[in-house]
């Protein structure tokens, strides 16, 4: 099949299925404007949310459970206001969080996408990424080829900060397992799982790293009967994953510094320190228990979170907030102050708990908490409960990303996790119904 016709095809059944269900390219053109300009998917998602109460039948309205988890949490937000210590940052927190209450009751007023719908809006998002992978890899080449510096290759220097390595490289692994589940696997397919898994490695921090591994475990393990072809497959991934961290120097780097700082105190930090002022890296102990640190202290990424969960374990005890929190997006003036305490480097002001989970616990109370965990869980058990991989692998993916990032401190992860939150749990029984009968 020519390009051409691949493209006119695909052109046709979007046509097709927007006439189905007229959300259908609005929700596709929200889910691959993610990474562009905030413009871009500002607009994307107002169009979707228009036309939903645009088109809004009262026969099509349905109270569904999964939904009303986010709508209880937007109005937990909502009601902070009554209680936060830093109303004006609540007051803008507030609007940035619409989409977790307007998307939920989009979905519920409009008619429900059928899981063929569901299943092609995920494989059109893969193909949308395999343009996003070419994009980053053509950008780094030409870089590398005015710089000479290797780094434009890894990490943020893919991406850009901004648009930050650890959302996209999230993306990225969506966009994978849509070709990976994939029965029959072209050579297009294989190139498109080759492309995006090189892309998804650069890209990606430790964590990451190992999650994309277990979930590639668990599809072969799952999806092949052949015991020799299993053992064969899982061994070839993890051989894949030592020899990238092996030979690629930044990734290389990236385990070394983790791996030495946490077996040995006072261990040097050689890639940001300069000749004249040395950087000691910061180890998992010594972020727990260390009352006053030096200027010349860096945290790499595990003692960092130990020590925002110190942090957050110190602020409750001295303020006494386990059932309110302090308001919506309203710690950071907390943060701050432990940070003087600590005597940590000025530029760790701006960093969050670097975790969700206590992100809102912190905000928003044990109730935020409770409501953010539910939410989690409720998403992994509908994926189970379907059999859907590419669900199940969204639903791993957010539970353990959840862990060490507050990943939805960003626009970009607010509209990621709620639009396939929404899309994946919304009328999940309808859904399983027609699949048994």
């Amino acid at each position: 099949m020519t390009i051409s016709n691949f493209l006119k095809n695909v052109f046709q059944d979007i046509k097709q299925q927007t006439r189905n269900n007229y959300l259908f390219l609005p929700l596709l053109l929200v889910l691959i404007t993610i990474p562009m300009r905030y413009a871009y998917n500002s607009i994307t998602t107002g169009v979707f949310i228009g036309i939903s109460i645009l088109a809004f039948k009262k026969r099509h309205f349905r109270i569904e459970k999964s939904l009303i988890v986010p709508i209880a949490i937007y109005l937990l937000m909502l009601a902070s206001m009554l209680w936060t210590t830093d109303l004006p940052e609540t007051k803008s927190a507030l609007f940035k969080m619409f989409p977790v209450l307007l998307l939920p009751v989009c979905f519920m007023i409009n008619k429900p996408f059928s899981q063929v719908q569901i299943q092609k809006i995920i494989t059109y998002y893969g193909y949308s990424f395999v343009l996003f992978a070419l994009f980053y890899l053509g950008r780094a080449i030409f870089r590398y080829v005015l710089t000479k510096d290797s780094s434009v290759f890894f990490y943020h220097g893919l991406v850009t900060e901004d648009v930050n390595a650890i959302h996209i490289s999230t993306y990225m692994v969506l966009a994978y397992f849509s070709f990976m589940i994939q029965a029959n696997k072209t050579v297009y397919v294989k190139s498109a799982l080759l492309l995006l898994a090189t892309v998804i490695v650069l890209l990606s921090s430790k964590n990451l790293a190992v999650v994309f591994l277990i979930l590639n475990s668990a599809y072969f393990l799952y999806y092949f009967n052949n015991q020799i072809k299993r053992k064969l497959l899982i061994t070839l991934i993890g051989f894949g994953l030592v020899v990238t961290v092996v030979f690629f120097q930044e990734l290389k780097n990236r385990f070394e510094i983790e791996i030495a700082s946490n077996l040995k105190e006072n261990t040097i930090n050689r890639e940001i320190s300069k000749s004249n002022r040395l950087v000691y890296n910061v180890t998992v102990g010594e972020a727990w228990r260390t009352e006053r640190f030096d200027k010349n202290d860096f945290f790499p990424g595990t003692a960092l979170r130990v020590y925002q969960f110190r942090i957050f374990n110190e602020m409750m005890q001295a303020d006494q907030v386990f059932l309110t929190g302090y308001g919506l997006n309203a710690t950071k003036h907390k943060i701050k102050e432990k940070r003087i305490e600590h005597n940590l480097y000025e530029g760790y002001d701006e960093f969050n708990f670097h975790n969700q989970y206590i992100q809102f616990f912190a905000e928003l109370g044990v109730l935020g908490f409770l409501l953010i965990v539910t939410m989690v869980l409720i998403n992994l058990k509908n994926g189970l409960n379907n059999k859907d991989f590419i669900h199940i692998s969204f639903a791993v993916l957010m539970i353990s990303l959840f862990l060490t990032e507050s990943f939805l401190s960003r626009q970009r992860g607010i509209i990621f996790f709620m639009m396939l939150y929404c899309l994946f749990n919304a009328s999940i029984r309808n859904r399983l119904k027609k699949e048994i009968e």
